[in-house]
């Protein structure tokens, strides 16, 4: 059982939910016992498998892979059948994958399709392709489903960006005599744990196709050209190790992997289906690969659309708040140090006001000269600067008088790399600065830009987003 810890600190804005790495081993070692005492790896079970016929022959080479944990981070050996199109050559940047069932109540999964499609640029569907896993074992309903996307989407299918697939039911374990945790009704219990085998099936499937991959459920709505604000995302997060970053709060909505985690996230929701939900388990993944926190971004990128549950047709109503389906100017940040001399509080570190996540650095009260400055890893054009200060809890803790600056002419110091000049771009008005068009005022490539303190305040100092958006790709 995980115990959730809320710490309130002296002057901290928020309580912070954090689930100790130790933790998660722990129990994932205790749920690695009551799996061995499951029977996925006794003989008896093994035999009375045999004797009853629940499963054919395959179902014992899938008992295998469970056993086999030195394979861990290999393929599980399922043979799909290909219901629409079939899989490019070439490895693209970002698979989608959508597991859909047939619902008691409304379809959401044409929709879903159309948004992905439809909110991307031909250069942006180029890098993208969406599997769809009809996880249903109501082969005429598949069949139907399946003449309808292709009668649709047949371009796309043709194009090799759309394709459509069925792990056959011998594969799955026993969905019947499951645990029944959390008190959950039967029904909800096998529910739950098939949603999670048709995921692992829907992973396994996905992990050559791409270099990142993107999980989504099969009733969302996407923002305009999400696939740009995911690559800036990923490019302001090259060297920082991750394991899941989040662009939705809701469910298994816009959750992004390296596509070589999949086999492993894969044997993962195996291995531990009849447990809990997929989104559970998830952060437990998550924290067994030592992302302690969660990473996730805002504006949201993907939008939960449907009215009806595909968990007997209930009402579900749930929005992300965050979402913006117009306005996403996710700024594009280039790799770069920061440093500071101003003192830091606790572990709101620099590094946290140059993100994209919600969060920001707070530090004490700060002195006439003190700076904060971005150090890039490339000299690159910036277009646009945008720095706030302070919060909606804090609004007193802003930079009251300061200056933001850019420099060239990059030299080593003893306290790290500086640049030896800089010109003056504007002053702070009410905690905050914007500078436009950035690239017309300065002739050089900047290599630094600084925030300066011009007179001492008696209150702590928020910097709560630094965003620049850059002419053109940072060098690499």
């Amino acid at each position: 059982m995980l115990v959730w810890k809320s710490l309130d600190k002296m002057r901290c804005l928020r309580k912070r939910s954090t689930i100790p790495f130790l933790g998660f081993l722990i129990t994932f070692l205790l749920f690695l016992n009551l799996y061995i005492e499951d029977g996925y790896v006794l003989e008896e079970d093994k035999r009375q498998l045999r004797e009853t016929s629940v499963h054919p022959p395959s179902s014992e080479r899938y008992v295998h892979t469970f056993r086999d944990l030195s394979n861990f981070s290999g393929t599980i050996n399922v043979t799909y059948r290909y219901l629409a199109g079939t899989p490019l050559n070439r490895k693209k940047y970002l698979t989608i994958g959508l597991s859909s069932v047939k619902r008691k109540r409304g379809n959401y999964l044409l929709e879903t399709i159309k948004s992905i499609f439809d909110q991307s640029s031909y250069e942006e569907l180029k890098e993208i392709v969406v599997v769809v896993h009809l996880a249903d074992f109501d082969l005429v309903w598949c069949e139907n489903l399946v003449q309808e996307i292709t009668r649709k989407f047949a371009h796309h299918i043709i194009a090799g960006r759309l394709l459509v697939i069925q792990a056959p039911e011998e594969y799955y374990p026993s969905l019947d005599g499951l645990k029944r945790n959390y008190n959950d009704p039967e029904d909800r219990v096998r529910f739950r744990s098939k949603q999670n085998v048709d995921y692992a099936f829907l992973l396994n499937f996905c992990t050559n196709l791409s270099h990142f991959y993107m999980m989504l459920e099969d009733d969302v709505r996407c923002s305009r050209n999400f696939l740009t604000a995911l690559k800036k995302v990923i490019t302001s997060r090259e060297g920082s190790y991750w394991v899941m970053l989040e662009f939705s709060k809701l469910g298994y909505i816009g959750k992004l992997y390296h596509s070589k985690d999949l086999p492993r996230l894969a044997h993962f929701l195996l291995m531990f289906y009849q447990e809990m939900p997929c989104d559970w388990l998830l952060i437990h993944f998550r924290g067994l690969l030592a992302q302690k926190d969660v990473i996730r971004f805002k504006p949201s990128l993907f939008q939960h659309m449907g009215y009806y549950s595909s968990y007997k047709g209930a009402e579900n109503k749930l929005k992300d708040d965050d979402f913006e389906e117009d306005s996403i100017d996710i700024p594009d940040n280039p790799p770069a140090g920061l440093y500071t001399n101003i003192n830091v509080f606790e572990n709101y570190d620099a590094a946290k006001a140059y993100s994209t996540v919600d969060e920001y650095f707070w530090g004490k009260p700060p002195s006439t000269g003190d700076f904060f400055v971005i150090v890039f890893n490339k000299s690159t054009k910036i277009s646009k600067i945008k720095i706030a200060t302070g919060s909606d809890d804090r609004q007193n803790d802003i930079l009251h008088h300061g200056a933001l600056e850019v420099g060239e002419k990059l030299v080593g110091t003893k306290k790290g790399k500086q640049c030896s000049s800089y010109i003056t771009l504007g002053e702070f008005k009410n905690g905050n600065i914007e500078v436009q068009d950035v690239d017309h005022k300065i002739a050089f490539e900047i290599e630094c830009v600084r925030i300066v303190v011009t007179a001492s305040q008696k209150e702590w100092l928020i910097i709560r987003s630094i965003s620049l958006w850059t002419t053109q790709p940072p060098s690499q």
